[in-house]
């Protein structure tokens, strides 16, 4: 195994590991999520390794449960997100009409507070929930993905072999999908973990304002709501959850730049 495989190992596992646990963890929990295990607030101990929450549930199976829900989507928001950007802005690099209209129309929903956003879009969505969040995370990040990704495509859509194709007479899809987005791979993957901690943050906040998980449902945001009055009795109820939110937003976003193909000059690791 060479160095560099072996630094992008390295960098990848932390990720794969998290999000490997996040997504089994309803199955590790050992206490079901809704069953009170201790007195309110409890301080770790017994059979609650973290203590309890407000209502004396195991902070630790809800913990574990909490997170696929929140991966999941993130991981969802990211993709959409990235694959939306992507195709219009290696449209607006091609069509440059267009690409001044996606830019104008971007600069627009940019002003929208995340917030805000949020709160129209899930408040407005029939019954809200889990689909109002991601559609309101979708919509709040492609204006900034879009204008990352426009800004890649514009010298690979300027470069000989592209316009060579597109004097050969190859449509506009073809130029999109088998010319200029191949060549954006590097720039993708990195967009694509930056969406992703983005989006994380975005459902969490979701979550936090109640708009999109329900008590008594496990979710890292919800627990940190539900239980910031009792931060001093059993600091983990609190803790615990931003840990996890915070560390699967580092490592998501270390492991898409690890794999993120290196092109041009030679990378310089800065230690």
């Amino acid at each position: 195994m060479s160095p560099r495989t072996r630094a992008v190992a390295l960098r990848v596992l932390p990720a794969l590991l998290l999000l490997a646990l996040a997504l089994a963890g309803p199955w590790l929990a050992p206490h079901p999520i809704d069953a009170p295990v201790a007195a309110p607030y409890a301080e770790p101990g017994g059979d609650a390794l973290l203590g309890g929450d407000q209502l004396g549930r195991d902070v630790l199976s809800r913990l574990l449960a909490g997170g696929r829900d929140l991966v999941l989507s993130s991981l969802l928001v990211a993709a959409l997100v990235t694959g939306g950007a992507a195709v219009l802005g290696a449209i607006g690099a091609l069509r440059p009409r267009v690409g001044r209209l996606v830019e104008r129309i971007a600069d627009v929903l940019m002003l929208l507070p995340a917030v805000l956003g949020i709160l129209l879009v899930t408040l407005s969505w029939p019954d809200g929930g889990r689909f109002a969040v991601i559609a309101a995370a979708v919509v709040l990040g492609v204006p900034y993905a879009v204008r990352l990704a426009a800004g890649a495509a514009a010298p690979v859509a300027a470069s000989g072999y592209v316009e060579a194709a597109a004097a050969g007479g190859e449509r506009l899809w073809h130029l999109v999908l088998r010319e200029v987005l191949p060549n954006l791979r590097a720039t993708l993957l990195a967009l694509f973990g930056l969406r992703f901690v983005a989006a994380v943050y975005l459902v969490a906040t979701a979550g936090f304002l109640q708009v999109g998980p329900q008590p008594p449902a496990a979710d890292w945001a919800l627990m940190i709501r539900e239980n910031s009055p009792g931060i001093l009795l059993n600091p983990w109820s609190v803790v615990a959850p931003s840990l996890a939110i915070g560390l699967l937003a580092l490592c998501v976003n270390l492991a898409a730049a690890a794999l993120a193909p290196q092109s041009g000059r030679k990378a310089v690791t800065v230690l």
